[in-house]
């Protein structure tokens, strides 16, 4: 079993209330190299931000390396346009950096960013993968493409409260740019995400269709934006089996229509709680706040904690220590001045 992160950016992001992902889009830009990192290496690297929102919440990477701490999973990163540094080794799938939606083209390198990807996803060995994400500003690109699809249009949100109406409105604005109208792109997953995606999602729907295509079980670790990139894989024709393993965190998030939206397009649906309420520590607090709620695969490193011999209580103990050694005495990347973890600089993202 392995653990694909793909990682990528959305000038997207920039849109001040879109997400809670960072203070500005200069620091923004740096949050998926970090999360590859924390995920692979324990902490940042390269990228000089430990990722938390302006409250305190620490990016979802936190509970995906603990899981991997306690299950000993295998990782494998992809670059889906990364802005930012890391140091994690990562597989390049040929995508640069995504445009703001309101632009006409997005996604200019959506085709080869899918087809470098399914080619990927086709020949690894594995009889069963886990996807997950990394994105800042990634739930309004997944609301671009599910509109361009004719999909149900709701997504859930790193916020307590789900801006959906701006979201909605930078998305309109979006496809006026290219043309389209809701529902134009329908059976044509590209034309949506090279108009109103992000090349995340681009790369997540080659590596899922590559992968069933060749025999490996698939589950995709995350949200709305995982179930964008499965709405892609639908729409291209594609109906072999699909998991999506998401938060009770999404979950509950009544905005989001999760179960609705797995259920049209035909893919099982999993829902873990991680037991994170009663819990006192700023590693869990939050997302019982309704912040974060997914992202950086934590819906699928859940699953995979739930479907081994360890307890819920072994992964909150072990998110403890890993929040301890990142974030302790240091700079988070939204939080008070201080070193980041590994002396990185000073730099200041969820379900994004």
């Amino acid at each position: 079993m392995r653990l694909v992160l793909v990682a990528g950016t959305t000038e997207t992001a920039a849109e001040p209330g879109i997400s809670a992902a960072g203070a500005d889009p200069e620091l923004l830009r740096h949050t998926p190299g970090a999360d590859l990192d924390i995920v692979t290496h324990g902490e940042p690297t390269l990228a000089p931000v430990v990722p938390v929102s302006p409250t305190g919440c620490p990016t979802p990477a936190v509970a995906t390396r603990a899981a991997g701490e306690l299950l000993g999973f295998d990782a494998v990163a992809v670059d889906a346009g990364i802005a930012g540094r890391t140091g994690t080794p990562t597989v390049d799938v040929g995508a640069g950096p995504g445009a703001d939606v309101r632009e006409p083209t997005a996604v200019p390198d959506a085709e080869r960013t899918y087809e470098r990807a399914r080619e990927f996803g086709g020949a690894l060995p594995d009889d069963r993968i886990v996807i997950g994400e990394t994105i800042p500003g990634g739930t309004t690109t997944a609301l671009g493409v599910l509109t361009a699809l004719g999909e149900e249009p709701a997504v859930s949100s790193s916020l307590p409260e789900n801006p959906l109406d701006l979201k909605r409105r930078v998305v309109a604005e979006g496809l006026d740019a290219s043309g389209l109208a809701p529902g134009d792109a329908a059976g044509d997953p590209l034309r949506a995400v090279a108009a109103v995606g992000d090349p995340m999602l681009a790369a997540v729907a080659g590596l899922a269709t590559g992968a069933v295509g060749s025999g490996t079980e698939v589950t995709l670790g995350g949200g709305t934006q995982l179930a964008a990139a499965a709405a892609m894989v639908r729409h291209a024709g594609v109906d072999a089996p699909l998991t999506l393993a998401t938060t009770s965190f999404v979950a509950a998030d009544d905005s989001a229509g999760i179960a609705g939206l797995a259920d049209s397009l035909g893919v099982d649906l999993t829902i873990t709680d991680p037991g994170f309420d009663g819990v006192d520590h700023p590693a869990m607090a939050a997302y019982v706040a309704g912040e974060a709620k997914e992202g950086v695969g934590m819906g699928g490193a859940l699953r995979l904690v739930d479907e081994s011999a360890a307890s819920m209580a072994d992964l909150r103990e072990r998110i403890v220590a890993v929040y301890d050694r990142l974030l302790a005495g240091a700079e988070s990347s939204e939080g008070p001045p201080a070193e980041p973890p590994g002396g990185a600089g000073t730099a200041p993202e969820g379900e994004p």
